[in-house]
């Protein structure tokens, strides 16, 4: 059993009229749930700690897409459907945690379908809501593994041994074209498709959310963000912000929050840091970051492995 330490915010930013961010912070054990606050005149960091258990720990950060209040509902709607389908499930009729080592993972992959639903008949029925949709990027964490989850472009940064490293892939037109090699990285900086996305929950009837298991180690620090965080700070300065405040990271939060507005602010900012420590965790060695991609489509299989880069 380890600790994980969180603080998470949300930020209107500078130019919005609205917050359409949101954030998670789940104790399955425990039913708790903390989700952003969507009152934009106050600038709040919510702080937990907790024991991991075999129930585990939900992370996540959804930024949301529409017209008028749209963004808003969807967000909402992603984060309080995930974390009610995940507590809803009656845990005597699921495998025990223990026997099954994709568990929490599998139980977040399920809700995250439910709530594309959800948002996606939402969005047919109320015409207010007419393509409405949002990201969810989210972390389960049980004593086994850091299961990663991705819909959309939100972010997962592993910061580890004092070097950060992107351990998602933005589903995006753009990140399509940097992979096709029609474009580089820096000409996607300024690419005048940056914000088409490929998926989002409730934009399309099906959706295909990709998973990824992470061993967890001492002292890594994982941290969520949306766009609005990833757009206006390089990974560099991320990095930084977190390892000088590294015994402090809400400060990490007020910084980075900081940074983003004083480069433009001109989107909704989101930050989620989750930090690991305990003696039972295993200290870093090297500096290859290993990423087991899950297929949770078909029967909870691992598919493939990849490598996160040094940033």
């Amino acid at each position: 059993m380890f600790t994980v330490e969180i603080h998470a915010t949300s930020h209107i930013g500078r130019v919005r009229k609205g917050n359409e961010d949101n954030y998670l912070l789940l104790n399955v054990t425990e039913a708790k749930r903390w989700t952003g606050s969507q009152d934009d005149s106050e600038f709040v960091i919510e702080s937990q700690k907790f024991e991991v258990d075999d129930n585990g720990i939900v992370a996540a950060v959804s930024d949301g897409m529409g017209g008028a209040l749209a963004g808003e509902v969807a967000s909402t709607l992603a984060v309080e459907t995930v974390s009610e389908r995940i507590l809803d499930q009656d845990l005597d009729e699921t495998l025990e945690p223990e026997a099954h080592e994709h568990y929490l993972i599998s139980r977040l992959y399920d809700a995250t379908l439910y709530a594309n639903l959800l948002i996606h008949n939402q969005g047919r029925t109320d015409p207010q809501f007419t393509g409405m949709g949002a990201t969810f990027t989210g972390i389960g964490v049980t004593p086994k593994a850091a299961d990663i989850i991705q819909v959309g472009d939100s972010r997962a940064y592993l910061v580890r041994n004092g070097k950060i490293y992107q351990v998602t892939k933005d589903q995006s037109l753009v990140q399509q074209l940097i992979d096709a090699q029609q474009i580089s990285a820096e000409e996607a900086e300024t690419h005048s498709l940056k914000n088409v996305i490929l998926q989002a929950l409730g934009a399309q009837n099906e959706i295909y959310p990709v998973s990824a298991r992470v061993e967890p180690h001492k002292n890594d620090v994982f941290l969520l963000c949306s766009d609005g965080l990833s757009n206006k700070v390089s990974a560099a300065n991320i990095q930084r912000v977190i390892l000088e405040n590294f015994d402090k990271l809400e400060n990490a939060c007020v910084e980075l929050v900081k940074l983003a507005n004083e480069n433009g602010g001109e989107d909704n900012i989101t930050v989620v840091i989750t930090k690991f420590s305990g003696d039972s965790l295993p200290e870093p060695e090297g500096e290859e970051v290993k990423l087991e991609l899950i297929d949770l489509g078909g029967i909870h299989d691992t598919a493939d492995q990849d490598t996160a880069e040094i940033l």
